[in-house]
């Protein structure tokens, strides 16, 4: 099976996962991006050992759980904010582990224990917030999340197509050589056509808030592709993993919805 094929395969699967587990109900989409947050800061542990800094696993794991289910249980009403308090442990906790483990750079391991807590996992439970339970309807009550990830994966395939056939001018060569302008255009003007298409279907939004919506995504999700590059490149690996045959990773498959989903999350918040 060459690689087309099996990128192919893979993306579908992906990607009915993904929709399944957000029209089947709110749960199981959160269970699902559960075990993602786990694993994405599992693998991102992996990649910044190789730098010789060595985030505490278990405690990495635990404080994952801490973090994102309490957000979540927030964002479904089940638990109030004070219930978010828990998560300034998760400072203490990590140099508190470090005491009691011989290593040559404690504040390197927790500094980058964090990041991975606030760069991975925070993102991914924002996510189960892009629910309105107040709508109407299944299909609205989804609607933000769906066209989150529509215009999210379509604004990927067209930079993917338009960049393998038009690319011609690097955006940041030194960091993604492949990444090219003519690659962001077309996948620009291919994400704002899916905006304009979802806003018929999708219409807890007009077509203009779903166009800052798209925006915010192709802006934040270029950065966010870039930066997965760069903690690549400075640790010269090819892919973050190879969870997802034709694709890598995790990371590499979610990079652009860890820095999309949070300022998404904040204008959900002033369009509703």
């Amino acid at each position: 099976m060459n690689n087309f094929t099996t990128r192919t395969i893979t993306g579908v699967l992906f990607v009915i996962g993904i929709i399944g587990s957000v029209i089947l109900s709110k749960w199981a989409f959160a269970a699902l991006f559960l075990v993602v947050a786990v694993g994405g800061f599992l693998e991102y542990s992996k990649i910044i050992r190789i730098s010789k800094v060595y985030p505490h696993k278990l405690a990495g794991i635990v404080l994952t759980l801490l973090l994102y289910i309490t957000i979540v249980l927030w964002e479904f009403d089940l638990a109030g904010p004070e219930y978010l308090l828990l998560n300034l442990l998760i400072l203490p906790v990590l140099t508190i582990v470090e005491l009691y483990r011989k290593s040559a750079a404690p504040f390197l391991n927790v500094a980058s224990g964090f990041l991975g807590l606030i760069w991975v996992v925070l993102p991914l439970a924002l996510l189960s917030g892009f629910f309105n339970a107040e709508a109407e309807g299944v299909w609205l009550q989804n609607g933000a999340l769906l066209g989150f990830f529509l215009i999210l994966w379509i604004y990927d395939s067209g930079a993917y197509i338009f960049g393998s056939v038009l690319g011609k001018h690097r955006m940041m060569e030194r960091i993604s050589p492949k990444k090219s302008w003519e690659g962001f255009i077309g996948g620009s003007l291919a994400g704002i056509l899916t905006a304009y298409m979802i806003s018929a279907s999708f219409t807890e939004f007009s077509f203009g808030k779903w166009l800052l919506v798209a925006v915010l995504i192709i802006v934040f999700g270029t950065f966010g592709d870039l930066v997965e590059s760069m903690l690549k490149r400075s640790t010269g690996v090819k892919d973050s993993g190879s969870l997802l045959p034709g694709h890598g990773g995790i990371l590499d498959r979610f990079d652009a919805v860890l820095l999309a989903a949070p300022p998404v999350y904040i204008l959900l918040q002033f369009l509703r």
